[in-house]
């Protein structure tokens, strides 16, 4: 498995937590939470621990596969939307809205300049 695939991977499963870490607790609106917010805070803290445990290695396999910063900002960012959308939708009930597909285009917009010189040397 290369090390831009491997990179992937492990940023991906990081973001699933940190998805569940952050927004997971939350309810639909008039939902109660019934837990107290110190709890809350402690349990999203307990999942940061394992979502770092895959971050960080992501990001060092990404930099000696010769990534620069920006590109593996932009592959975080292309691959939080990937998981943060489907995640709106089919855990939390969210209503999908075609802005969503808009504001896609307009990383993978992202992702083409941060590549540019790449893809142009390519």
């Amino acid at each position: 498995m290369t090390r831009l695939l491997l990179t992937a991977i492990l940023l991906t499963m990081s973001n699933t937590v940190m998805t569940f870490a952050w927004y997971g607790f939350l309810r639909k609106p008039g939902e109660s939470i019934d837990k107290s917010m110190w709890k809350l805070v402690l349990m999203s803290w307990g999942l940061a621990f394992f979502e770092y445990c895959l971050m960080i290695p992501a990001n060092h396999l990404g930099r000696s596969a010769g990534l620069s910063l920006a590109q593996l900002k932009i592959m975080q960012e292309v691959i939080t939307l990937s998981v943060f959308v489907p995640f709106m939708i089919f855990y939390m009930g969210e209503h999908w809205k075609w802005d969503y597909l808009w504001a896609f285009f307009c990383i993978l917009g992202a992702v083409y300049f941060v590549n540019r010189e790449a893809l142009v040397m390519s």
